[in-house]
């Protein structure tokens, strides 16, 4: 889909997917992080999936960390239709949507981190932005003391600390989940390169500017490193009251028992004994016993 297309189709979310995924790695020598598989889909196709049900109609992507993996295959997956932006160099969280402003069109932009899992009410979100006519608004996860978590707020739901920058007298703490929402005006005021917080939400703080949080998620994900990336899988099977899941045309021999293991599309598990907590990505082939790992085309990764 072309820039100008993508500007005329609807509502756009933008999905954060240019990083070297660097703490993921090995995973992320061979797959951007937006695109290694939970459970039986991408982290990009998760994501997709929430944003659709939430009412978008498009996804605009910024790549650069291995963009040939965003192939046919890896869009077609995706619930929404997708504009890739490619950089030439990263340019951080901010600069990337400043870069992608053509293809997301005008407007507020909902952004999301391509390595974040959670549920949230977008809803409820896009509603507390426009009723406080924010600047933006971070979607966090509620309830903590005074001065816990990565972000503060005052009883109306202004920002009032962030990072070691302090705004105004906090009555909640809470954490940001990599979700937000950018006002046209914040559009507007974008570096070309630099990150959202450091560059821009604490810059417009510091003018004043009305920064909102909102607690509309109960819990969410980062899927940093290869322990958070098993445990995350593990979560999506107990999450569906699964003891194990086998992807389409995966074959696991009769002597091979699964315990929370996630076997990709296409896999092969072999010999005799226990697969357990482990993760087989799609086309793999796999000898039991194994545990606490993740398996995929070249390596194999221990995470106990």
């Amino acid at each position: 889909m072309s820039a100008a297309a993508a500007t005329e189709s609807g509502l756009a979310g933008m999905l954060l997917a240019a990083g070297h995924g660097t703490r993921l790695r090995p995973l992320t020598d061979q797959l951007p992080k937006p695109l290694v598989p939970v459970g039986d889909r991408s982290v990009a196709a998760i994501i997709s999936q929430h944003l659709a049900t939430a009412g978008y109609q498009r996804l605009v992507a910024n790549v650069h960390h291995l963009p040939e993996r965003w192939d046919r295959q890896a869009l077609a997956a995706l619930a929404l239709p997708t504009t890739l932006v490619h950089e030439a160099e990263i340019l951080g969280t901010a600069g990337g949507v400043a870069h992608a402003a053509a293809a997301l069109g005008p407007g507020e932009v909902l952004v999301h981190g391509g390595d974040i899992l959670v549920e949230l009410d977008v809803g409820a979100l896009r509603a507390f932005h426009a009723r406080h006519d924010a600047f933006a608004t971070l979607a966090v996860v509620g309830g903590r003391p005074v001065g816990e978590g990565t972000v503060g707020f005052d009883g109306r739901g202004r920002v009032v600390r962030l990072r070691t920058g302090r705004f105004g007298q906090e009555v909640s703490g809470g954490d940001f989940v990599g979700v937000q929402l950018l006002s046209a005006e914040a559009r507007a005021e974008l570096p070309r390169t630099g990150c959202l917080v450091g560059d821009v939400y604490l810059p417009a703080l510091e003018r004043g500017r009305a920064v909102m949080a909102r607690a509309v998620a109960n819990r969410f994900t980062d899927i940093g490193s290869p322990r958070a990336y098993l445990q995350a899988n593990l979560a999506w099977l107990r999450a569906r009251a699964l003891p194990s899941y086998v992807g389409p045309d995966a074959n696991v021999d009769d002597a091979v028992t699964l315990d929370e293991a996630v076997i990709g599309a296409g896999a092969r598990v072999r010999g005799c004994g226990v697969i357990a907590r482990c993760v087989v990505w799609p086309g793999v082939e796999v000898e039991a016993p194994l545990s606490d790992a993740i398996v995929t085309p070249t390596t194999t990764v221990y995470s106990a």
